[in-house]
């Protein structure tokens, strides 16, 4: 069973990707729906044809002029929007960081995802003044299957995957920095090498990848960071010895405490340098 969202049509803090028709999608614009609830605490929605995305301001005070693009994840067929969107928003906004949860195409719709990310960036960018963020310092961070997406987004950069919407679509899609968070999905090539789609150049940006052991999608991000460090890239990896996959930042799990004290260091040198 599911519901549609209709909340977030309102939501003063939404901001939608497509001006007119999103490219390539064949249904009509509306609201996400959300999957009935596996009584697991988690937020799922289960289908999104009119992409956006959700803002969230940190305080003032406390505000360094980055911004981050957060992409949930799912497999591509559902977005775990509270557990790897807007917790982890919520954990950027304490950093001072601005925050942006990507509410992307699914499901099953993979292509058009990469095109809402590529939008996602140049809106954030083309917007940097009314949000007072550095152009220079817009990441992108993903969770799985959004880790998928993000290590997409931050390699494919060059390539034009829709028409021009507006203006807008004359700036760089390419992100400032990348954090991967337990990524799948990377290491698709011939024998578990890397997946062809992704294209490593000198212009990617700097790369921060955790993952743990016993993880079933493992192999994913040892496959890209030793593509990206023999590449001769900036990326730095970190693997826990367990504590398996789909933990986000809820308490209770090592992993879920250990990567935001790393990924919290890396940023800060990463914005502090750029």
């Amino acid at each position: 069973m599911m519901i549609s969202l209709t909340t977030f049509s309102q939501n003063n803090n939404l901001i939608y990707l497509w001006p007119g028709k999103v490219p390539g999608e064949l249904k009509e614009k509306q609201p996400p729906v959300i999957a009935a609830s596996n009584n697991d605490n988690i937020l799922r929605f289960s289908e999104v044809t009119n992409p956006a995305l959700e803002v969230f301001l940190p305080d003032q005070a406390n505000k360094n002029g980055s911004a981050v693009i957060v992409c949930p994840g799912g497999g591509y067929q559902i977005l775990a929007y509270d557990l790897e969107g807007t917790e982890i928003a919520a954990w950027l906004n304490k950093l001072g960081v601005t925050a942006f949860v990507l509410q992307y195409r699914i499901p099953d719709k993979k292509e058009g995802a990469l095109q809402d990310v590529q939008r996602a960036i140049r809106i954030v960018r083309d917007n940097s003044k009314k949000w007072n963020i550095d152009p220079n310092k817009i990441g992108v961070m993903g969770f799985s299957a959004g880790g998928s997406l993000s290590a997409r987004a931050s390699t494919l950069f060059n390539i034009k995957t829709y028409s021009p919407a507006d203006i807008t679509d004359s700036l760089s899609c390419k992100p400032s920095f990348t954090m991967l968070i337990y990524p799948a999905y990377l290491d698709q090539g011939p024998n578990l090498t890397l997946t062809p789609e992704l294209k490593l150049s000198n212009e990617v940006s700097p790369v921060f990848i955790f993952q743990t052991e016993d993880d079933p999608y493992g192999n994913s991000a040892l496959v890209f960071a030793a593509a990206l460090r023999n590449s001769k890239l900036s990326v730095e990896l970190h693997m826990l010895a367990a504590g398996g996959h789909g933990y986000g930042l809820r308490s209770g799990k090592v992993a879920a405490e250990t990567w935001p004290v790393l990924a919290e260091k890396w940023l800060k040198s990463v914005i502090n340098l750029r």
